[in-house]
């Protein structure tokens, strides 16, 4: 072996490895929708986290549960995740899609993030009050019931502390402006950092 090989190995060696993957599967809330590169939530949360641990974005605007189910086991088989992010469900209650569906591929993704060696993270949503009071509340157990019966650690709602504050949404009333980002970062880290120590 030649000195030039020895000593880029030796480089190679002194890299710090990340101790986890973390995989963040959601929807627009997740992906940066109106935001410039770097603003989202996920990338303060690999800002957040330094080199650490290793935060991959999965997330795609307007993405559903079905949709999300149908992506998540290439995306386990390319990535080995050691723990898997779950913030999808917005779109299939603002489309008005059946709940029962909506649970039932939150709850195959959650068993199939689990097959693979993954620890859960669910990440809740809730509907804005014109979706009438019967179904919003449906919508937000769907979450709470997964999470009780699945024992997972949960962030019951992604924006927590200003849902209601039109201020810090952009113009559609949905996506948060790119000053609302932190405190969701805040709120998902709180729960991933015990996943991480695990």
């Amino acid at each position: 072996m030649s000195k030039a090989l020895r000593i880029l190995l030796l480089w190679c060696l002194a890299l710090p490895v990340p101790a986890a993957t973390i995989l963040v599967f959601g929807d627009s809330l997740s992906a940066g929708y109106g935001l410039s590169p770097g603003q989202g939530w996920v990338s303060l949360l690999q800002q957040q986290l330094g080199g650490t641990h290793q935060v991959v974005n999965a997330s795609q605007s307007g993405e559903t549960t079905a949709g999300g189910l149908s992506r998540l086991p290439q995306a386990l088989k390319a990535h080995k995740p050691q723990v898997v992010v779950i913030e999808l469900g917005g779109n299939d209650g603002l489309r008005g899609l059946p709940l029962a569906e909506m649970r039932a591929n939150l709850d195959t993704m959650i068993r199939a993030s689990r097959a693979a060696g993954a620890r859960v993270l669910l990440v809740g949503m809730a509907l804005p009050p014109n979706y009438g009071r019967p179904y919003t509340e449906q919508f937000h157990a769907v979450y709470d019931s997964l999470a009780r019966q699945h024992r997972l650690a949960y962030v019951p709602l992604l924006v927590a502390g200003f849902a209601t504050d039109r201020r810090r949404f952009q113009a559609d009333g949905i996506h948060p402006l790119a000053a609302a980002q932190p405190q969701m970062m805040q709120t998902v880290y709180r729960q991933l950092r015990p996943l991480l120590k695990s």
